[in-house]
């Protein structure tokens, strides 16, 4: 009797066990799921329709790196400009700037081109072993709004293996990891892996479209060398060097880089060379992603304050500066977008083309104001009436 009630015992614990290991892969499988879901974006009076990237290449149709591209045209004809957001959805900043172009800008001539996710695979993952948080939130006026935090490439889901080296398409080699990275894989290839058929997918709409200037926009670690610069292709190195004399007298210090011609499979050198374009990159400062940061939280993605940083330029190990106040993503942000309206103006300055655009918020505004007060509300406009 005793040992049968003892196996009736151990019967039970087992069957706790095995409920409460299905309750932690239902709570696991409901996140993983989760990051498949695209928080919403709310597309401004500025925006005339709305297209995917596979409309410019069928084979992306039905996979996961298929993304939105906003529109925005003006009442009169004149050049086109593609601002690319999300090529590394770790950047917060970059697709950040993006969907506040979409939300607020308006074109009076010309064509305003928008792709906030760029890698789209990318934003339904995070990075191994970074310990990065899924989602991190902006304060706008009408409650919190939550945006994705995902990794520098491809969901390895949706493309493996990793080579152990990886030569793009372009002809470089690189690291096998780097077969997942966007901006490693153009001009791409339409029989390629994911990542580079969305390479090809977005050359082929810079051709079709007749984009005239193409901006990538980036963040970078504070001990990465190229950070707070344009990086441009040769054709569009006058543009780039206008705009940060112009940015520098507004007191906001830029550098320009010019576009390596034997690094190749990178934006700012396939897009000028494979096309017409003129060819940017712009990057901005991110603690979040650097080697040197503590620990990492939705609250260093968005206030972007690292007392470790501190130290280290301190200590002269960074290539930006960094004080007790950091780089939040308002002041990121902020320069991404004064940094597009800048290139778009001295662009202007250069053809009877014009790209018109309104409604860009300025660096002062986002850091006076917040950048939440330039985000639709979390529920969409008709929330914040």
């Amino acid at each position: 009797m005793i040992e049968r009630e003892g196996g009736y015992g151990r019967g039970w614990t087992a069957v706790v066990l095995l409920l409460m290991t299905g309750a932690v892969l239902l709570t696991a499988s409901h996140s993983f799921l989760a990051m498949r879901v695209d928080p919403p974006i709310y597309p401004g009076p500025g925006v005339t329709h709305v297209v995917a990237l596979s409309d410019y290449f069928e084979g992306l149709i039905g996979t996961p790196a298929d993304t939105a591209v906003y529109i925005l045209e003006g009442s009169e004809p004149g050049g086109t400009a593609l601002v690319l957001g999300g090529t590394h959805a770790n950047e917060p900043a970059s697709s950040l700037t993006a969907i506040t172009l979409i939300e607020n800008a308006q074109v009076t001539r010309g064509r305003l081109i928008v792709i906030p996710r760029a890698n789209h695979s990318a934003f339904t993952c995070t990075e191994p072993q970074e310990g990065y948080p899924q989602t991190y939130t902006i304060e706008t006026p009408a409650g919190p709004r939550e945006f994705r935090y995902g990794s520098r490439g491809t969901n390895p889901i949706d493309q493996w293996p990793d080579p152990v080296i990886y030569v793009n398409a372009a002809g470089q080699s690189l690291a096998g990891s780097e077969v997942r990275n966007l901006n490693r894989s153009y001009p791409g290839s339409p029989s390629g892996n994911l990542t580079e058929q969305v390479a090809y997918a977005i050359v082929k709409l810079i051709r079709q479209e007749d984009i005239d200037i193409s901006i990538d926009l980036h963040e970078a670690s504070p001990e990465y060398p190229v950070i707070n610069a344009i990086v441009a292709h040769e054709d569009a190195l006058n543009i780039a060097a206008e705009a940060a004399m112009f940015l520098e007298f507004e007191g906001m210090q830029i550098g320009v880089e010019r576009s390596p011609a034997n690094l190749r499979g990178l934006s700012h050198r396939e897009w000028g060379d494979a096309t017409d374009t003129l060819a940017l990159l712009v990057e901005a400062p991110n603690p979040a992603q650097g080697r040197l940061r503590g620990q990492t939280t939705a609250k260093l993605i968005v206030e972007g304050i690292d007392p470790y940083y501190v130290r280290a330029a301190q200590r002269g190990l960074l290539y930006v500066p960094f004080s007790a106040e950091g780089h939040p993503i308002d002041e990121r942000v902020g320069r991404h977008l004064q940094t597009v309206a800048t290139l778009l103006d001295v662009y202007n300055s250069y053809t009877n083309d014009d790209i018109v655009v309104a409604g860009i918020p300025t660096l002062s505004a986002v850091l006076e104001q917040g950048l939440g007060a330039f985000l639709a509300p979390p529920s969409g406009p008709e929330s914040g009436l």
